[in-house]
């Protein structure tokens, strides 16, 4: 790699000369300087910013840690993150954990040796403990899409029994008295969420608990949701009525839905969650309950960058909790008895 000597060498100056140049410009010449910048051009030169930054104490990156980067959603939440992170003259690191907390353990060690300025993460692990680990480094965090549970750091996070209230009032609005609640593994606080949001809205109406059938998928994908499918259409007398936990889910019961010769919306309506870009692409356009991701991800950067800039004296920690919207598609826009 060509180094500061090298160009101090080349341009026949010192290397405080060159640093100059790169770092406080207006202090030398501007024949210097055009001198020191034409051999910068010609060499390639790219200063060791990891190594300004362990010099400063400060570093220009903030991490973000998802669970699933193959959702379109985390995607979106990514977006808002970089476009804050940008405009304060940041960068982000976008790992994914997998829905692993093995995979987060590792990630969250891998920013402590980089001493990253701040971390945005969706956890993994619900036990909390492998954050309680990553506190030591006294690295600041920001929870995304989930509340943090103490008063230690911020988070953004979606009101996610309201989202389920919606979804299940909408389907009963359809004349529908009962629903399958297609979730991802219960132990996310989110899945949780949205189910008891769906209990509540069949609350409201006098519906017992009894009226929601729970199948717990493995993971909130397209595959286990066509799985999810496989075994809904094994339920007899069959539903008429479906809300997933996220819309990959949704999409993947649409799929087996369809392979199985059955109608949507007309044997049964389906509700997804997240609002993707696909769902209203589907075959048969989804009805979801839209989160902000990009405002999401903007906002937890924002008060990340708060925490960690100049205003990080005046900083308080803050739980700032988005609302739902539904979006009503085809996938259940039908008149049913009772409707």
């Amino acid at each position: 790699m060509v180094g500061i000597k090298d160009v101090a060498r080349q341009a026949g100056v010192s290397v405080g000369t060159v640093s100059n140049v790169i770092n406080r410009p207006e202090m030398v010449a501007e024949a210097t300087r055009d001198r020191v910048q034409a051999v910068i051009e010609r060499l390639g030169y790219v200063r060791q910013e990891s190594a300004r930054q362990l010099r400063a104490g400060r570093s220009r990156i903030i991490s973000l840690l998802v669970l699933d980067m193959a959702n379109p959603f985390f995607v979106d939440v990514a977006s808002g993150a970089e476009r804050a992170a940008r405009e304060a003259g940041l960068g982000v690191m976008v790992c994914n954990s997998a829905q692993s907390p093995e995979e987060e353990a590792d990630y969250l060690s891998l920013f402590a040796e980089h001493r990253v300025r701040g971390v945005l993460v969706t956890p993994a692990d619900v036990t909390g403990a492998n954050l309680e680990g990553f506190r030591r480094h006294d690295i600041p965090f920001v929870f995304v899409d989930r509340e943090v549970p103490s008063s230690d750091g911020c988070s953004v996070s979606v009101d996610d029994i309201e989202g389920g209230a919606l979804a299940g009032r909408h389907l009963i609005a359809q004349g529908h008295r009962s629903a399958v609640y297609v979730s991802g593994p219960m132990l996310l606080p989110q899945c949780q969420d949205r189910r008891t949001g769906l209990l509540s809205a069949f609350a409201e109406e006098g519906l017992p608990e009894e009226a929601m059938v729970h199948i717990e998928a493995e993971r909130l994908d397209v595959a286990s949701g066509r799985d999810a499918g496989a075994r809904l259409l094994g339920i007899s007398p069959r539903p008429t009525a479906v809300f997933c936990a996220n819309d990959l889910l949704a999409l993947g019961v649409l799929q087996a839905l369809f392979a199985a010769g059955v109608s949507v919306p007309g044997e049964v309506a389906l509700v997804g969650y997240d609002d993707i870009e696909f769902a209203a692409a589907a075959a048969v356009p989804l009805t979801s309950v839209r989160q902000p991701a990009f405002r999401m991800g903007r906002t937890a950067a924002e008060l990340l960058i708060e925490e960690t800039g100049d205003e990080a004296a005046t900083h308080q920690h803050r739980r700032i909790v988005l609302q739902p919207e539904l979006v009503v598609r085809d996938s259940t826009f039908t008149s049913r008895p009772g409707a």
